[in-house]
């Protein structure tokens, strides 16, 4: 897994400057609310990830240091289905065959914006993507992108704890596990 981002907002569609300074004064108090919270879910689920294989009789295991993919050589072939960083130096590194990675972007609340209006309620949210590498051929076994919403059920409006929203958080936190572990359940 690589290091996971802050708990945080994000506000898509205010791209002027003047329009994203308008959009973070406007939910300064859930921008607060979001930074208090907790986000240990996700790291727990490469445990779960490596209990689900090794119930299928795979042998895997933890890799407990965050995985820093930028710091990774460029491959030296490009190509369909190969990934464009070198993984290849982790088998040696952790005596494996291959690696699923796990890569969060953004963690929280998004509210998308048209300028300086927003189009719609904040929902809680996740992005990233997570992907299986063969470290023999470098090519990529599996790839799912994230892209979680979840909207509060009821009124999201209630600061200073937003207790819909924070539900609505913790829920694309499950929604978002659910994405990477269903591939390994079948």
């Amino acid at each position: 897994m690589t290091t996971l981002p802050a708990v945080d907002t994000w506000f898509p569609g205010a791209s002027c400057l003047l329009c994203l300074a308008a959009a973070s004064a406007s939910n300064s108090s859930l921008t607060d609310h979001a930074r208090t919270l907790p986000r240990e879910d996700l790291s727990a689920l490469k445990v779960e990830l490596a209990q689900r294989l090794a119930a299928k009789g795979i042998n895997a295991q933890v890799i407990e240091n965050d995985l820093d993919v930028k710091a990774l050589p460029d491959a030296p072939n490009k190509g369909p289905n190969l990934a464009d960083k070198d993984f290849s130096a982790l088998q040696g590194k952790y005596g494996v065959d291959k690696i699923v990675v796990i890569s969060l972007s953004n963690i929280g609340f998004e509210r998308t914006y048209s300028a300086y209006f927003p189009t719609a309620e904040p929902k809680g949210a996740i992005q990233g993507v997570a992907y299986m590498i063969d470290l023999g051929s470098n090519e990529y076994d599996w790839y799912q992108p994230l892209s979680v919403r979840k909207a509060a059920d009821g009124q999201w409006d209630e600061a200073p704890k937003f207790p819909g929203l924070t539900n609505a958080y913790f829920q694309a936190i499950e929604l978002s596990k659910d994405e990477v572990l269903r591939p390994f359940s079948q």
